[in-house]
């Protein structure tokens, strides 16, 4: 099996690839958090695309921290054979409040 690296582009499904993300939370309680992730790698889907699953934490802030569990949308090609996933979510609630969370993540390898 050929190696993919992180600058390779391929049409296609890539059967074994990861999503980072460096993100900050929506402001809530008068501050943010910065969340840091890599994503499972992916979950086919019967439509013949995939999905990939985080969890983690948020990183500490105002004395507290957040959990997150959550999916990501479906593969968005973006051209020369890389794609992303747009993702959205809210933390658990900790200290009163929670946090939304949405963006777009690093890009992988793969069309599909």
């Amino acid at each position: 099996m050929a190696k993919i690296g992180k600058d390779d582009f391929v049409n296609g499904f890539v059967p074994r690839h990861n999503h980072g993300s460096v993100d900050y939370t929506g402001l809530s309680s008068n501050h943010v958090h910065q969340c840091l992730d890599v994503t499972s790698p992916p979950i086919q889907t019967q439509d013949g695309g995939h999905i990939h699953y985080t969890e983690g934490y948020v990183l500490f802030e105002d004395g507290h921290t957040h959990h997150y569990q959550a999916y990501s949308g479906p593969p968005i090609p973006v051209g020369n054979g890389m794609h992303v996933h747009y993702y959205d979510f809210h933390t658990t609630e900790d200290a009163g409040h929670s946090h939304h969370v949405k963006g777009v993540d690093h890009p992988a390898p793969g069309t599909k």
